[in-house]
């Protein structure tokens, strides 16, 4: 993003030290501007919610709004202590956030392994504190989860799209896994954004290294 050119903060804030933020949340459109789905639910029976992180959010929320089975999407804030930072507090580097996207699926309708395939394979995570030209901690990869089942199918996800970068000669994944914490929804202009200007900014790129699916 264009920010990225006047900021680019690598280090996470020490402990403590990050912005303090605000009571109040953001003002965000309630519905999807693609789906019409509710943003912030209620979602189906039975769907379950993963967080990805993978550089610049408005590229990064299109890859999963558009597979089916993916109910519904949004970008936001996360691994990071301010609450409810702005947009210009991430990216200051003061908030110890990483831009990210929540994906509600529908696991009978889309199986986990198929949004980690996506994920790995649409964006370099061996990069650090950025994702190509965009340099920043809010550009971090990431992947937060919201229960024991989906931690272990991250990992094994992981070390399998490890061996494979490192046969092709790329470096060590940085990828941060964690549980999910809290999930601060970015301001509106944010949400959906490539749908609402098809030719704004992306610049998510992938290794060009497939990752393996696990044996049936």
């Amino acid at each position: 993003m264009i920010f990225s050119l006047f900021s680019k903060p690598s280090t996470l804030p020490a402990p403590g030290a990050a912005i303090a933020g605000r009571q109040t949340e953001l003002d965000v459109a309630a519905d999807h501007f693609v789906s019409g789905h509710p943003l912030k639910g209620p979602y189906p029976s039975g769907s379950e919610v993963i967080y990805f992180g993978l550089g610049c959010f408005w590229g990064a929320e299109r890859l999963f709004w558009e597979l089916p089975g993916v109910y519904v999407t949004a970008v936001g804030y996360q691994g990071g202590e301010t609450r409810n930072p702005t947009y210009d507090e991430v990216c200051s580097g003061g908030t110890g956030h990483t831009e990210a996207v929540m994906v509600v699926y529908e696991p009978e309708k889309i199986a986990l392994e198929t949004l980690l395939k996506t994920f790995w394979e649409e964006h370099d995570p061996t990069q650090g504190m950025r994702q190509g030209n965009d340099v920043g901690t809010q550009y971090r990869s990431a992947i937060y989860t919201t229960s024991q089942a989906q931690a272990e199918s991250v990992a094994a996800s992981r070390d399998r799209y490890g061996a494979e970068l490192k046969s092709a000669g790329r470096g060590e994944i940085t990828t941060e896994i964690a549980p999910a914490g809290p999930f601060y929804f970015a301001e509106t202009y944010h949400q959906q954004y490539l749908a609402k200007n098809p030719d704004g900014y992306c610049g998510l790129k992938g290794t060009g290294v497939s990752c393996p699916m696990p044996a049936p």
